[in-house]
């Protein structure tokens, strides 16, 4: 079992709370990324990042100064997003990390592929951006097969908790025999089934915690799955689907 997630656009550096496990697999494709951003001028840059100029200063700074093979921070700690702050890597104990470890992947526009405690350093660089290397127009053709390869390897079930954006550079590629579950966290609303962005988010990385703390590794064992109020629902579900949605709040009656 492999389970995938996105990034998170913020990024610290952390080098004291745990040490890294090793360097991201593919590393020698992210040089050459690297190599390309440094070779874009700042207005180039911000246009690519989509971004305010403080967010676009902040990150030509980093880009400039980026060392790839030292000062670095686990990746699992590393983003700062809503799903990763849900996830809490920081306060898991031992044998939940080690499941992380085990069972966890963070896709990245920029380093392809992660492992919980590869060694990281702070990035911009979404994989739907229109970055062209090496005569691909964009970074799901530079990456092509490389990030589904691994997790076909490894596993035959790979549970999707990542977005569109991400889940799109791994599904088209991975063989018919591994299976792809991705789950829905959503609520009713006018008789649709509807996903709010945060809400999402949060329920991800309580899921992979939720994962960890249980040691789950039977994909049927997911459908338990029943945290921040979401609840399996087996009717609107398929093989390759899971959807979870929050109970229905009745407003109560006044006397």
């Amino acid at each position: 079992m492999r389970i995938i997630i996105s990034p998170a656009k913020k990024m610290v550096a952390d080098t004291d709370s745990f040490a890294v496990d090793g360097l991201p697999v593919y590393l020698e494709r992210t040089e050459r990324l690297k190599t390309a951003l440094q070779g874009m001028s700042p207005a180039e840059l911000q246009a690519l990042w989509k971004c305010n100029d403080a967010i676009a200063k902040l990150n030509v700074e980093r880009l400039s100064a980026m060392e790839l093979r030292r000062r670095l921070t686990p990746a699992v700690l590393s983003y700062e997003g809503i799903q990763y702050r849900y996830m809490a890597p920081r306060v898991m104990e031992t044998a939940q990390l080690d499941y992380l470890r085990k069972h966890l992947r963070i896709l990245s526009g920029f380093y392809g592929l992660l492992r919980p405690f590869d060694g990281v350093t702070p990035y911009r660089l979404e994989m739907q951006a229109r970055l062209s290397v090496d005569g691909h127009r964009d970074l799901y053709g530079f990456w092509g097969d490389a990030l589904a390869q691994p997790l076909a390897a490894g596993t035959d079930f790979v549970l999707n908790l990542a977005s569109k954006e991400y889940s799109r550079a791994v599904e088209p590629h991975l063989p018919r025999s591994v299976r792809f579950l991705t789950c829905t966290f959503g609520e009713r609303k006018d008789g649709r089934v509807v996903e709010k962005g945060t809400m999402c988010k949060m329920a991800r990385g309580q899921m992979v915690r939720w994962l960890a703390e249980n040691n789950v590794t039977n994909p049927a064992d997911i459908r338990a799955f029943d945290q921040l109020g979401y609840r399996f629902q087996p009717e609107l579900s398929t093989e390759t689907h899971n959807v979870f949605l929050k109970a229905e709040h009745k407003p109560s009656a006044r006397g």
